[in-house]
């Protein structure tokens, strides 16, 4: 499979390609919306979270705390979202790419996460600029968020991949998923801080394995130290999990998705 995907290499480069060039085609600015509306929402967060509302977390004393921790969340749960939203249709929405032509079908998610990835990076690039400009750039430690978004990405593909074969043949699936992905952002502490929940909620955040990825990621921007690595364990685990099982039902029903296409 490895080598199909290599062999394809340059029909998945041309789609991330086209798919970046074709959402800003017929548009005046182009390309500069994928830098104009990242750091819009970088102002907005600042001004009016940071400077309007005052809003600041317990036990860190930096003018932009509340901002970096929640562009921190956010981001890092954008990338999660868009993976697992964009999988989710993945093969339904290639349908007629998929009955015409020839190639690895396990090509598609991996386009669906390069082109994640690079919108990913351009906005966590200019966040980083922000960092730097108001100087609160973590330091070295900030190389440990590597990691930590590896294992969210593991985790978003697996996912993608289970809920991708399964809305071929069930279509109620992909609804149902956007409906559980508004839940679930509204239970990850990334608007609100951890400490602000009742202690009995808050130890219902350790069944949602998002919580301890966005977390770690707030602890390395806003605290500025290493996340805690044994929270991580139990989403890795659930993430190699979820990726095993959807390959497993992806090579068990490529066949019958082209029928049922």
């Amino acid at each position: 499979m490895l080598l199909g995907v290599w062999r394809y290499r340059g029909f998945i480069a041309g789609s991330v390609r086209r798919e970046f060039q074709g959402r800003y085609r017929n548009s005046l600015l182009g390309a500069a919306w994928t830098v104009l509306n990242p750091l819009a929402m970088i102002v907005v967060y600042t001004v009016i979270f940071s400077q309007v509302m005052h809003n600041r977390l317990q036990g860190v004393d930096l003018p932009f705390a509340y901002s970096i921790y929640l562009c921190a969340g956010a981001l890092t749960w954008g990338l999660f979202a868009e993976i697992t939203s964009r999988s989710q249709g993945v093969f339904i929405e290639n349908a007629n790419l998929i009955k015409k032509l020839q190639f690895p079908r396990i090509c598609l998610p991996i386009i669906v996460v390069l082109n994640a990835g690079v919108n990913f990076v351009i906005i966590f690039g200019l966040f980083t600029v922000f960092l730097l400009l108001t100087g609160t750039f973590p330091g070295w430690i900030y190389l440990a968020l590597l990691p930590v978004l590896l294992v969210m990405t593991l985790f978003a593909v697996g996912i993608g991949m289970i809920l991708g074969v399964f809305n071929v043949f069930f279509r109620d699936v992909g609804q149902f998923f956007t409906i559980l992905l508004q839940f679930w952002f509204w239970f990850t502490p990334i608007v609100y801080p951890a400490s602000a929940l009742p202690p009995e909620i808050r130890e219902m955040l350790g069944w949602n394995p998002m919580a301890a990825v966005v977390g770690a990621c707030q602890d390395i921007l806003v605290a500025g130290h290493a996340p805690h690595w044994r929270s991580l364990l139990p989403v890795t685990a659930l993430a190699l999990l979820c990726c095993a099982l959807g390959m497993q039902l992806f090579r068990k029903r490529a066949g019958e998705m082209v029928d049922e296409l």
